[in-house]
């Protein structure tokens, strides 16, 4: 029987096997949940590298939000992320849910991400 953290790991990997499929030279949008905080990244993976990163643990975002772990501050890192990829001149992306459901605060990211002007 294979543990949570196995299981997880396996959609993640099955996750990404499909967006490498599909992203057709467009960088992917990351997202990792803590408990506590959410993360996203742009990520290059032709170059390897990251080409805009948020998260809820910046100390402007921490002063406007009550915590980290709501759908309300996963919105707010879904456009901060949108507006910092667009500095880089990104503006289309995949979507990389990683090995979570998309629903609550990772579709919350994805909306926000949308609102702020990434497609996907």
């Amino acid at each position: 029987m294979l543990s949570t953290k196995e299981l997880f790991d396996r959609r993640a990997r099955r996750t990404r096997y499909q967006l490498r499929k599909r992203a057709k030279g467009r960088p992917r949008l990351s997202v990792f949940r803590s408990g506590l905080h959410i993360y996203a990244q742009v990520i290059d993976d032709s170059l390897g590298k990251t080409l805009a990163a948020a998260s809820s643990i910046e100390k402007d975002l921490r002063k406007k939000l009550k915590t980290g772990g709501t759908k309300e501050a996963a919105a707010e890192i879904g456009k901060l992320i949108a507006e910092r990829a667009k500095k880089a001149g990104v503006t289309e992306v995949v979507f990389d849910r990683g090995g979570y459901a998309f629903h609550g605060r990772v579709k919350a990211l994805a909306d926000g991400a949308r609102e702020g002007g990434l497609s996907f």
